[in-house]
């Protein structure tokens, strides 16, 4: 598994890096207002879609299906319901489509309920989020082929393919908006572009991988509707952080104008680790667990379940920590810049450090959710997960006024939280997740590398930015900073436990990567970090 991890993280760094100089572009183009609101409500919808189906409801659905075909009855099997798969998601995403452009004033209506006080601003949002709609049915069959893939353990096209929404994204940005009305429009017009872009070099990679799909006629085989039953809890079973981030944006529409552009730059950040650690773990361990539970193998899975909440929190604890210690230096160096103010700095500082809370508990959900997928369960998650949706909308109404920009993102941490403590306690109960003893002294070893590195950071911060700087400057200090601080942890945690070198090592040698049946963990409770 961890090759997979390492694979699926390298290029989901590489898609975050140039997601940080596209919203670099952004910020200094746009700043927070009218224009950057209402793109960023008209990317919410496809971008939820996105997140849903390429990281959430239908992966944890199709994967051990198609992974179950192809073990027990073959490729060309696995490849029939793929196929089929992609004939009933065109079919019934299609028509979702025309009436999404159709119906839209009544969908921004619903998103964005506080922009209907500006008619400029709806007329805008409807507008962009009308160009963007497309995106929805494009990207959600990229992950239907992204799971095919998936299934076939070559995790490399599926997650460089998100590289290329962001390329395409800065090219429209730099070369189209001189032909169009507003920056936003060329924006909206990249994000489209980009799904032609994403699912067409998929396609290619499915067919070079001895899988080319051939679109049948949409028919609701007993497949089909199998899939469609375990997809359709999961939607807000494994998307709630998705969907509380949705709440976030419903929110932020009525408060004051820019909220909705602040929450989405702070957001952005907290992203990056979130992405790289918590959707490469969640991709690499649904493949591997799911075939450890249709084998009969109970410790096996247990110890999986273990390992990869060890990987997720290595690297998830120091992050949150340094996020909120140094949020208002990240956002200065990354976006202080142009339209973007020192205000809007300060307001989206505050928004990520209240999202940083949250960061662990985000990561740890994409890990505990497939130890429910893989055994078919899809209902679980969703009760549990209906009630944090809800808890966080509860927390948003709470929050709203003496918060403000902080309520949403303070709320859907709390929110995640609850989340991951519910799904771990049901898991416990039901004997698929006991939390070794390696586990117990890695996490407290963490935890103690972590408060070191934030009182090193804490005194870099305060040396390397007590002065002003602009531009580059700014960057070199923050590179500075990141590096101060990785340091710290990388000493901290051997002293404190977290991992040793030779540990290291020994995992990441070929030997180790194709032991435990071609995955990279093995169930020994001796694997380290």
């Amino acid at each position: 598994m961890l090759k997979g991890i390492l694979t699926v993280g390298g290029w989901t760094l590489i898609s975050r890096v140039l997601g940080f100089a596209r919203d670099m572009l952004i910020a200094a183009l746009m700043g927070t207002g009218p224009i950057a609101d209402a793109f960023f409500v008209a990317l919410k919808l496809p971008n939820l879609f996105r997140r849903l189906f390429g990281e959430g409801a239908f992966n944890a659905a199709f994967i051990p299906a198609f992974s179950g075909l192809l073990h027990t009855e073959g490729r060309e099997a696995a490849k029939q319901f793929a196929q089929e798969a992609f004939a009933a998601m065109a079919f019934w995403l299609g028509i979702m489509t025309i009436l999404g452009e159709i119906f839209m004033p009544a969908l921004m209506t619903i998103l964005a309920p506080g922009f209907s006080e500006n008619p400029g601003k709806f007329a805008l949002a409807v507008s962009l989020s009308r160009i963007t709609f497309p995106y929805l049915v494009l990207i959600c069959l990229a992950a239907l082929v992204s799971g095919v893939l998936n299934g076939l353990e070559k995790f490399t096209a599926a997650s460089a393919s998100y590289v290329l929404f962001n390329i395409v994204s800065i090219a429209c940005m730099l070369w189209l908006t001189p032909y169009v009305p507003t920056v936003g429009h060329a924006l909206a017009w990249g994000v489209t572009v980009s799904g032609i872009a994403q699912l067409g070099l998929l396609m290619v990679a499915v067919r070079r991988s001895g899988m080319a799909l051939r679109i049948p006629r949409p028919r609701m085989t007993p497949q089909m509707r199998l899939l469609m039953r375990r997809m359709a809890p999961g939607l807000v079973g494994a998307g709630v952080t998705q969907l509380n981030l949705t709440v976030d944006v419903i929110i932020a529409s009525l408060l004051p104008p820019g909220t909705v552009s602040v929450l989405y730059f702070a957001d952005r950040v907290q992203q990056l680790p979130l992405g790289v650690i918590g959707t490469a773990v969640g991709t690499a361990l649904l493949p591997l667990l799911s075939r450890q539970v249709r084998a009969g193998e109970a410790a096996s899975a247990i110890a999986t379940l273990n390992r990869a909440i060890e990987y997720g929190l290595f690297l998830t604890l120091p992050a949150a920590l340094a996020l909120i210690v140094c949020a208002y230096p990240i956002m200065l160096s990354l976006f202080g810049r142009g339209a973007f103010g020192l205000e809007s700095v300060l307001f989206s500082s505050q928004s990520l450090a209240a999202y940083a809370l949250g960061l662990p508990a985000f990561v740890v959900v994409k890990v505990l959710a497939p130890a429910f997928f893989a055994r078919g369960d899809t209902g679980m998650p969703v009760k549990i997960g209906v009630a944090s949706v809800a808890l966080n909308l509860v927390l948003n109404l709470l929050f709203m006024i003496p918060l403000a920009h902080v309520g949403p993102a303070l709320a859907t941490s709390i929110a995640a939280i609850v989340n991951v403590a519910g799904l771990a306690i049901v898991l416990r109960r039901r004997g698929h997740f006991v939390p070794d003893r390696l586990l117990v002294r890695r996490c407290i070893g963490m935890a103690g590398a972590s408060a070191a590195m934030g009182a090193v950071l804490w005194g870099l911060r305060a040396l390397l930015f007590q002065a002003p700087s602009f531009g580059w400057l700014r960057l070199i200090s923050l590179g500075e900073l990141v590096g101060g601080g990785m340091v710290a942890y990388a000493i901290a945690a051997s002293l404190f436990g977290a991992y040793n070198l030779r540990d290291v090592g020994r995992m990441l040698s070929r030997r180790r990567l194709r032991g435990a049946g071609g995955s990279a963990i093995s169930p020994a409770p001796t694997t380290e970090i």
